[in-house]
């Protein structure tokens, strides 16, 4: 946690962590209840062990579950969420694996450590100005032929600003992000896209919601 830190990413920590025992009490595994998001982790987890050893990292990781589900698919893997309650959280539920506090927009780590970068559905708290430098920051981290599997919301860039959930007063705005601007961005930062996929909304849901998979080139491409 640093100071330093934009505005969204001071008021969606304070958001989370007020959220924190609510959020994992009511909001379920995603993964255990989506065939289709499970094969796409499934093939983003087969990408990274085709290619090497390095960890992937689960950045805005929350509770914890797509870490447990990737370590159940033979991934060396360890979150990485802005809330310290959330991390808690997730240090109480999944014991054998590793959580951290900290920021995707500025990763602790040297260049070229992670095999693999998932975020889904954590992206949505990032505003579009600061989308370039959370990619070249992806970049930076990835090992050459490494991949990045993006999960989020899909508008015409705009945004929705909460001020409550679960009783408690928050601040938490979601920024709704096209496809074509998120591949673009992601091209723009040398992420090639490989896959782009669009889901259609669940129940009473409104919007759909997109994965987009990018790779790092390999230092032979």
């Amino acid at each position: 946690m640093n100071a330093e830190d934009p505005d969204f990413i001071r008021t969606a920590r304070a958001s989370y962590d007020a959220l924190a025992t609510d959020y994992a009490a009511h909001v379920p595994d995603g993964l255990a209840t989506r065939p289709v998001d499970r094969a796409l982790v499934t093939a983003f987890a087969d990408l990274v062990r085709a290619n090497g050893t390095a960890p992937v990292a689960d950045l805005g990781c929350g509770t914890g579950h797509v870490t447990a589900r990737l370590h159940e698919l033979g991934v060396p893997v360890f979150g990485v969420d802005l809330s310290p309650r959330m991390v808690a959280l997730a240090r109480r539920t999944y014991l054998e694996l590793r959580f951290h506090v900290g920021t995707m927009t500025a990763l602790d780590l040297p260049p070229e450590t992670l095999g693999g970068i998932a975020a889904l559905h954590s992206v949505v708290h990032v505003p579009r100005e600061h989308l370039p430098a959370l990619f070249q920051e992806f970049h930076r981290v990835l090992v050459p032929g490494g991949h990045a599997l993006l999960a989020f919301g899909t508008g015409d860039d705009d945004h929705l600003h909460m001020a409550e959930r679960f009783g408690h007063e928050i601040a938490l705005d979601h920024h709704w992000h096209s496809t074509a601007t998120v591949g673009s961005l992601l091209e723009g930062a040398g992420l090639h896209l490989v896959a782009r996929t669009l889901l259609e909304p669940e129940g009473n849901g409104k919007r759909q919601r997109a994965v987009l998979l990018a790779r790092k080139p390999a230092k032979e491409d």
